[in-house]
């Protein structure tokens, strides 16, 4: 079979690669594994969300909507925004998809092209990467260092600027280190784009999942809302991953040609879905704020216990459900931990290589499972190292 040259650019996301292995190994060799390799809520989704689903359908929401969605899904997206940062967009600059990562590919692909260059974060959610490569423009790393608690510096970033630099990506809280861009970093980023004429596309994804600080989005600055893009959705605070409902919000010259990719990809996002997220995003809210309170509890057992680990550190992430342990003292490699970890003690994360150059010397658990799972993770890992230390460290 040939394939377009293109194909060969086009990454993957290791989490769903590695959730497949530890099924296998559980199925085939009866090894009991605990899951910290995927970034999805283990909670169900919220009873008021399902039943309204549920309603939608029994209404007749099954059929074709508008590409950016209906009008009034719009418009709640739209006040559910104003009241979370108090930044107004109108319902027109929102585009309802089948999950934020189809936003972020048609603003790739629309934006980037060769000669072309797009800034991203490195470690960072890999799908960032492959798009940008998949469109053929030159992707341009920002690395996020331990030092700086895995922000961006922006003075660093200053220096990787061009004339070619279409766009930035920033991601807070970020995945895979959980690390939050300050106010400030956020305002200096926006004046940088302003003074230097390009665009930012900020993935808030898990903006409700944060702990002990407050968040500042960088869409408060872009006061004529001409050069910032917002992506959300539904599935990591209300716990609907697979539900696949994102959307963007953006200057109105960007949302017709959005709509339009999805016309050409999905036609639009799941009518019924559309129906539900209304009723999630203006009802109730005690389910995520429980949600998030209770990750909060898991993030501090897993720091501890992380921190109890022969040649393990690792800071408390202020957002979203990831730990990401510094494991340079082990001696070992990133990816020779983690295949350690799943084959031999049943203990599925991540290696920060499958997040970028800059993840060599980390690992990445989600903490997205219960604490006794967690625990069981750290008691099998704690027991192990002291021998693999010594195996490699002389």
């Amino acid at each position: 079979m040939k394939f377009a040259k293109r194909m060969s650019r086009l990454g993957t996301e290791s989490a769903f690669e590695i959730l497949a292995r530890a099924q296998k190994l559980e199925k085939e060799k009866g090894i009991e594994v605990v899951h910290l390799q995927i970034g999805e809520p283990d909670f169900d989704t919220p009873r008021n969300i399902r039943d309204s689903a549920i309603n939608a359908i029994n209404e007749g929401y099954t059929h074709y909507t508008a590409s950016p969605g209906m009008p009034e899904v719009r418009a709640a997206i739209s006040e559910y925004y104003y009241k979370l940062r108090g930044v107004k967009y109108d319902p027109d600059q929102v585009v309802v998809t089948s999950g934020s990562k189809e936003v972020m590919f048609s603003l790739i692909m629309m934006l980037a092209e060769e000669g072309t260059e797009v800034i991203y974060p490195d470690p960072g959610y890999p799908i960032y990467k492959s798009v940008i490569d998949f469109a053929g423009a030159t992707a341009v790393p920002i690395p996020l260092r331990e030092e700086n608690q895995f922000r961006l510096d922006v003075n660093e970033l200053k220096k990787l600027v061009t004339p070619r630099t279409r766009l930035l990506i920033i991601n807070t809280p970020e995945n895979p280190t959980g690390s939050v861009l300050t106010r400030r970093d956020v305002e200096e980023i926006y004046k940088l784009a302003s003074d230097n004429d390009f665009l930012v596309m900020a993935d808030e994804i898990y903006s409700r999942v944060i702990y002990d600080i407050e968040f500042a989005s960088i869409s408060q600055f872009d006061k004529k809302q001409e050069r910032v893009i917002i992506l959300d959705g539904m599935s990591k605070v209300y716990a609907m991953c697979g539900w696949r409902l994102g959307w963007g919000l953006m200057p109105k010259t960007l949302a017709p040609g959005v709509a339009r990719m999805q016309t050409n990809i999905t036609s639009c996002a799941t009518s019924f879905i559309q129906k539900a997220t209304v009723d999630a995003l203006l009802g109730p809210q005690d389910d995520p704020a429980k949600m998030v309170a209770e990750f909060k509890k898991r993030r501090d057992f897993f720091v501890d216990g992380i921190n109890q680990i022969e040649g393990f550190s690792c800071l408390k992430p202020p957002g979203a459900f990831y730990v990401w342990p510094n494991i340079k003292r082990t001696g070992w490699k990133s990816i020779d931990l983690f295949e350690y970890l799943l084959t031999e003690l049943g203990v599925a994360g991540l290696s920060g290589t499958a997040f970028g150059e800059e993840g060599e010397g980390y690992l990445r658990f989600s903490y997205a499972n219960s604490i006794e799972n967690i625990d069981k993770a750290i008691k099998r890992i704690k027991e192990a190292m002291p021998a693999l230390i010594k195996e490699r460290v002389k």
